[in-house]
C-alpha cells in the first residue's frame, strides 16, 4: 500500500485518468466532486469513495479539501517521485 496527504485549492481540476491500482479517498475537509465511470458524487469531511482498479476517475474540488489517499499496490510513480523529494532534501540541509 501506498498512502499520501493531498491539500487541494478551490477549483482545482484532476483530469479523468486511470491506473491499475486500487484507491481509496478519505475526505479529511472541504468538499471534492469525483466523476468515477462517468458518475458524480459530492463526498465531504469524513467520507470516503472507493475507486476500483483500471476504472476512469477524475476529480473536482468543490471546497480547499485535505484528502488521504490509499493506493494497493503501490503507486510506483509517486514511490519514485519520493525517491527524489528525499535525495534533493539530504542535499539541502545545511552541514554540521
Amino acid at each position: 500500500m501506498y498512502q499520501m496527504r493531498a491539500i487541494l485549492d478551490t477549483g482545482s481540476v484532476l483530469p479523468v485518468h486511470q491506473h491499475p491500482q486500487e484507491q481509496v479517498a478519505h475526505v479529511v475537509s472541504g468538499r471534492v466532486r469525483f466523476t468515477v465511470d462517468g458518475q458524480s458524487r459530492e463526498v465531504g469531511p469524513g467520507e470516503s469513495l472507493h475507486l476500483p482498479s483500471n476504472v476512469p476517475h477524475g476529480a473536482e474540488t468543490l471546497e480547499q479539501a485535505l484528502v488521504i489517499d490509499t493506493f494497493s499496490p503501490p503507486r510506483e510513480d509517486y514511490l519514485a517521485a519520493d525517491r527524489v523529494a528525499t535525495a534533493a532534501a539530504a542535499t539541502d540541509q545545511p552541514s554540521s
